[in-house]
């Protein structure tokens, strides 16, 4: 399950304890995983990446292995922050380049906006900036139908339907047959059953939405933009960032790149047309090569 010389421990911070994974010396590279994911979305990136970099790839509070407190406020991103800040300095690191995919990329812009100072760069793989975002949910329609998922996976039943039938419905709507059936083996198959599988594991993850102060209109309540839009110079990112965006995402849509460079002055997207949500997955040689490109060009 584990790629070569992967070593596993449990990290306090903040009164809770994160499993992780790591490997390798040097200059640290922690990666951030999304809902429905933990750790091991990660793998081919600690194998690419141990040879000359410290990598760690935590199971977030409320995934898998990780420590799964029960009350929402507890997801937080603010206390999602503080955990990734935590890690780093446990490790022993200062400052460290940080990659996060979908709620990870969500907590990886939040860590820079509040704590440039920690970060060499900033890696973010589908997953929206807070204010294109609160400008996608609030205008744009075909961004609040793509969001309505949200609402299901914050309604009281979330757990028990993505639970029922083996977890039917995270393996059919959110991963599809063309991961699911098409990339995962039966030895990455059997390890997302047994992360899911984990008591309180789906109530973890899903308290990342039920906490979130940003998502589609409900009803007859307006979208919530986290009263982003009221002040978006609190929202710029003062460290290099590397945006990767597989464009076929039918969840985040490419609109949430459009002004970027607004609030990231030092800014590169790559936009990979045939990559889903699941690029990551899908094109690991691809995003590896960004990703090592972003971080050494000169070797690159």
């Amino acid at each position: 399950m584990s790629p070569p010389d992967v070593r596993h421990e449990y990290v306090p911070v903040d009164g809770i304890r994160l499993h992780c994974a790591r490997a390798g010396a040097g200059p640290l590279v922690l990666f951030a995983h999304g809902f429905p994911e933990f750790w091991y979305a990660w793998r081919r990136q600690l194998a690419a990446f141990a040879a000359g970099h410290e990598v760690a790839a935590p199971d977030l509070r409320g995934y898998n292995l990780s420590d799964k407190p029960p009350r929402l406020e507890d997801y937080r991103v603010g206390r999602l922050v503080d955990d990734l800040r935590g890690l780093a300095d446990h490790l022993g690191h200062r400052r460290f380049t940080l990659v996060g995919h979908d709620w990870g990329g969500v907590v990886g812009w939040a860590f820079a906006i509040a704590h440039p100072e920690r970060l060499e760069r900033l890696v973010i793989v589908n997953a929206p900036h807070p204010g294109t975002f609160a400008r996608e949910i609030r205008e744009n329609p075909a961004q609040q139908a793509a969001s309505r998922y949200m609402l299901m996976l914050r309604g009281a039943e979330a757990e028990a339907r993505l639970a029922a039938d083996g977890f039917a419905l995270i393996r059919e709507r959110f991963f599809g047959d063309r991961v699911w059936k098409g990339i995962f083996d039966d030895e990455d198959r059997r390890a997302y059953l047994d992360a899911w599988g984990r008591p309180g594991a789906l109530t973890g993850g899903l308290n990342y939405y039920r906490a979130a102060r940003v998502g589609p209109p409900s009803g007859d309540e307006a979208p919530g933009d986290g009263g982003f839009a009221m002040d978006p110079a609190r929202l710029t990112v003062r460290v290099p960032t590397l945006v990767i965006w597989g464009e076929q995402d039918p969840a985040l849509l490419t609109g949430n790149l459009d002004g970027l460079e607004r609030f990231v002055p030092d800014l590169t997207v790559r936009r990979i047309p045939d990559g889903s949500h699941w690029v990551v997955h899908e094109r690991p040689e691809v995003v590896n090569g960004l990703i090592r490109e972003f971080l050494d060009p000169v070797r690159a």
